[in-house]
């Protein structure tokens, strides 16, 4: 017989965000066009939700100055950074500093950014936003994506409070 796990009476915020960081997760930059000009930030939780039709979710924090401005004009791009693009991920998590300098950038159809040299992206129309706590969950529809040949190489990765690699296992 296995004991059963008791749980604490209160959750303690950084013990939870602890535990939690042992959910290896990729890392993405949110992105949109306010008034002409490229927005974005650093996001790491985003998922899959439908195939038909196609959706795709993220969420972010309440008090995020940045969503706001992408989210009035109804559409956004899911930049999904690989391996070897940390500085572009740190540069989206600052605030109060220019995100988009030295940052090379297409627009999708749609007018939203598209990161260069990322492992893939997907553009969305805004579908559903839903309060959860103190964050906001972001439904989009895909409109537009990558192309399927065009995806290559190693996401980057987020683990226990670190950035992380794919290793091929080691035969043995």
């Amino acid at each position: 017989m296995t004991e059963s796990i008791t749980a604490p009476t209160a959750i303690e915020a950084r013990a939870f965000r602890d535990t939690l960081g042992h959910f290896a997760s990729g890392i993405t930059v949110v992105s949109g066009i306010e008034g002409g000009d490229p927005v974005g930030f650093t996001c790491q939780s985003f998922a899959s939700v439908s195939i038909e039709p196609p959706l795709v979710s993220f969420t972010v924090m309440r008090t995020s100055t940045t969503y706001p401005r992408i989210a009035a004009t109804g559409s956004f791009a899911v930049n999904v950074l690989a391996h070897d693009q940390h500085a572009v991920s740190d540069q989206f998590a600052r605030s109060g500093t220019d995100k988009w300098a030295g940052i090379a950038w297409q627009p999708a159809a749609s007018g939203n950014p598209i990161i260069d040299d990322t492992l893939m992206w997907v553009d969305c129309r805004l579908w559903a936003e839903y309060e959860a706590g103190d964050h906001l969950i972001v439904v989009g529809e895909v409109v537009e994506m990558s192309p399927i040949d065009g995806h290559g190489g190693e996401p980057l990765l987020y683990f226990k409070g670190a950035y992380r690699h794919l290793r091929e296992a080691q035969e043995g």
